[in-house]
Formats: structure tokens, C-alpha cells, sequence
């Protein structure tokens, strides 16, 4: 793989690596069998492995279990989709064909994870959930509705259709959840979140999620939730403490070859390079396309079934670099991942914090890395992700490789002496 002013690197050596409101006082208890839950759904939590609730989960479910609505924020990769499931499943009636919890979810792959999550968490007489989104087949839909689905889980613009279609029928619904509540709002489904939840009847449990706050959240949160309980646990930093942060100071004309180098030295288990645009994904892959192995593209203008099958090759391994939009990068939940690269910097701070909650699960080193580049002129956004964060973020340099060029001194210009007034002047 060969770019201008860059070494030439063989294709496997660039992944060589071994692939190993009010505030709630946090609860500390380490177990399931604490907070609240029937013999049943802790009988499911021991045969999938679930062996110590999160943070979230130890304080969210047991408010949660009392009908209270409910807020939470907490970090991204922290269980929050198992925070605000467990507590429905377990007051589902399973004997009712009527759809009776609807949860909304900002992109079409993170509707589907979290329907699958709630699918594993469930007992086996809840009927499959119903994933309502957009660029699929809307029949599957419709029969998954008719067959009696209890849960339903879809983006709100889905949803808004097979309400209007009167096939998604609210009259039953006892809960209702707003998932990554802070991204539906920055992309714009505020309109669309607001006239769903005026459909649903008004003694409904609400419950929003969140690993951001701004003041549109909370707004929305003082509007349809009543008298909320609030479970924070960003604390100080609100970045995951199993990621190392860095930037890197960058030309853009240099940016691909910053990576290049940064893939080299780094040897990722899995990448993920996050672009501001859609433009700027295909322009990134096409440098990459063909010249390096394992990379792929994903963002909103591909096919479903196009973004089905890459998230598919992410998850098995088989696409080592994939390169994504913030849209999208919601909907991302792969465990091995070890590196972020923020090769544009993200358009809003809280997004800063969403793409390196992607990172430092399971990947083998034990602690994920987050690389920003930065060009010099964007040295006041990144001062703003380090306010948002309250943390100074450490600069990383790849020895031999210039990222940027030296600036050119300015010219010096000889400082005009003050004119003298000629002596005819100074004379009345």
C-alpha cells in the first residue's frame, strides 16, 4: 500500500496482532439477586453469563422496578439497554398479543441491538420483538405487529408510519424509553419523538437514557416525564477510564498518511475511523479500497442491506478497519474494538464522547486508544471536547513521520518613524 510521502507498508502487517432532577446516591451492591428481580429473569441473567450488574443496572432497576419514570445517565458501554430492559420484561404480560413497551432508538443498527438484547433477556413466551426502521421491508414489520409482538423497539420516523398505517396500535402501551436520547435530538427527531409520545397514554412509565444531559434533554424530560427520578453516574469525566486519549496534530492534506503510520505503529485489533461526512467516508475508503485488506465503509446513504453485511463482517472480524459517520457510529457495539480514530473532528463535543465509548471493552490489551487529528486551525474544538471531558488530552507523535510543516517565519517589517511635520506646517 503506497501513498505519496509515505513508507510501503505489506497489507496483513498493518493488524498483526494477537486477537485476544432529583440525584440517586450510588448503590454499590455487586448483585443480581439485590435489586429487586423475580427467580426467573435471574435465572435467563445466570444462563447468559450475566454474573455482576453494572453501575447503571445496580441503581437504574430498582427505581425503575417501582414504576417511577426514570432518567439515567451513565458513559456509553455501560449497560444501559440491560438497565431499562430487565425492569419491563419483568412487568410485561406475556399473555396479552398487544404491543405494551415501545422503545425508540436514534439509528436503524441500534434499534436492531437492542431488540436483540431484549429478545435474550426475555423468557421464551414473549413473542419477537417488532423492530420498526427505516430501508426495511415494511411486511416483515407489519406480520411481526400482527403476530401479537409485546415489545417494540424503532427509529421514530419508522414508527410515525405504522402509526399512521394504524397497524402499531398504542391504546395498551404501559412503558415507553427514549435510548441515546441526546443523539435523537441531534439529528434532528425532537418533532417526531414529541408526537409519538402524545400518542401513548398518559399513565405510561418513561424511561430516557442518555450518556449526555445538554439542556434539549432535559427540556424534553421536564415535558413528558413526571416528577423523574435521576440516576447520574458520568461523574467528573465522562469518558470511559479503559480508553487512553491523545491528538495529533495534522495537516489535513496529511491526514491519510498519518493513519497509515499510526495504523503501522499501532498494530489495531480492530479500528474505527470516524469521518464528519458521508463524502468524507467514501473519499477515506476509496484511498484505502484495494490497497489494504479488512476495510470497509459504512454511513447512511448505503443500502440496509449493504450496512447489514458489513456490521455482520465487523462483528465476525473479517473488516479490521471500518471506516464511519457519527449516524451510524451509534449503532456500533463491537467488543473488540481497541482503537478510535477521530479523523475529522466531530462537529459536537458530546459526540467526542460517543465515539470513544467504542472502545476499551474486550480488546486484547486491556485498554482501548482514542487518537484525534487535529489541524492548527481547530485548536479551539479541541479545547472544547477538553472542557466537555474536564481533562487535558496528552499529544501523540509518531517518531520519523511529519505530520505537519513547520510554519514559515513571518517577515519582519521595519517599523515606520513617526513623520516628521515639515516646518511650514508646524508653523501657524
Amino acid at each position: 500500500m503506497t501513498f505519496p510521502g509515505c513508507c510501503v507498508l505489506s497489507g496483513r502487517g498493518l493488524f498483526d496482532v494477537e486477537v485476544v432532577v432529583s440525584t440517586v446516591t450510588e448503590n454499590t451492591n455487586g448483585r443480581f439477586e439485590d435489586l429487586g428481580l423475580s427467580p426467573a429473569t435471574l435465572e435467563i441473567l445466570t444462563s447468559i453469563g450475566y454474573e455482576t450488574p453494572s453501575p447503571i443496572q445496580r441503581n437504574f432497576i430498582p427505581l425503575a422496578l417501582t414504576g417511577r419514570d426514570c432518567t439515567g445517565q451513565a458513559r456509553t458501554g455501560t449497560g444501559k439497554t440491560a438497565a431499562f430492559m430487565l425492569p419491563i420484561l419483568e412487568r410485561v404480560d406475556f399473555r396479552r398479543p398487544s404491543v405494551q413497551a415501545l422503545v425508540l432508538a436514534p439509528t436503524r443498527e441500534l434499534a436492531e441491538q437492542v431488540a436483540a438484547e431484549g429478545q435474550r433477556l426475555a423468557p421464551r413466551s414473549m413473542s419477537p420483538p417488532a423492530v420498526l426502521v427505516g430501508g426495511k421491508p415494511i411486511k416483515p414489520q407489519i406480520n411481526a405487529l400482527e403476530r401479537g409482538a409485546q415489545l417494540v423497539v424503532g427509529t421514530p420516523g419508522r414508527v410515525l408510519d405504522h402509526i399512521a398505517r394504524r397497524i402499531l396500535k398504542l391504546d395498551q402501551l404501559g412503558f415507553a424509553v427514549l435510548d441515546e436520547a441526546d443523539r435523537m435530538l441531534d439529528i434532528g427527531f425532537r418533532p417526531d419523538i414529541e408526537r409519538i409520545l402524545k400518542r401513548c397514554p398518559t399513565d405510561r412509565q418513561t424511561l430516557l437514557l442518555s450518556a449526555t444531559m445538554p439542556p434539549a434533554v432535559e427540556r424534553l424530560a421536564k415535558r413528558f416525564l413526571r416528577d423523574p427520578q435521576r440516576i447520574d453516574l458520568s461523574e467528573d469525566s465522562i469518558t470511559v477510564d479503559t480508553v487512553d486519549q491523545f491528538y495529533s496534530t495534522v495537516d489535513a492534506d496529511r491526514k491519510v498518511g498519518l493513519l497509515v503510520h499510526l495504523l503501522k505503529h499501532e498494530r489495531p485489533q480492530q479500528v474505527l475511523v470516524f469521518t464528519r461526512t458521508k463524502r468524507g467516508a467514501d473519499k477515506l475508503h476509496s484511498q484505502f479500497q484495494g490497497r489494504l485488506p479488512g476495510v470497509s465503509m459504512i454511513h447512511g446513504d448505503l443500502p440496509q442491506h449493504k450496512r447489514d453485511r458489513v456490521m455482520k463482517n465487523f462483528r465476525a472480524g473479517q473488516v479490521r478497519m471500518l471506516i464511519a459517520t457519527d449516524v451510524v457510529g451509534r449503532g456500533i457495539d463491537v467488543s473488540t474494538v481497541s482503537h478510535i480514530v477521530n479523523y475529522d473532528v466531530p462537529e459536537y463535543c458530546d459526540d467526542y464522547v460517543h465515539r470513544v465509548g467504542r472502545t476499551g471493552r474486550l480488546c486484547s490489551s486491556g485498554k482501548g486508544r482514542a487518537i484525534t487529528f487535529v489541524t492548527r486551525e481547530q485548536g479551539a474544538q479541541l479545547t472544547a471536547i477538553e472542557k466537555r471531558i474536564n481533562d487535558m488530552l496528552p499529544e501523540y507523535q509518531i517518531e520519523g513521520f511529519e505530520a505537519f510543516r513547520p510554519r514559515a517565519p513571518r517577515p519582519t517589517v521595519e517599523t515606520p518613524k513617526p513623520r516628521q511635520h515639515r516646518e511650514e506646517f508646524a508653523t501657524p
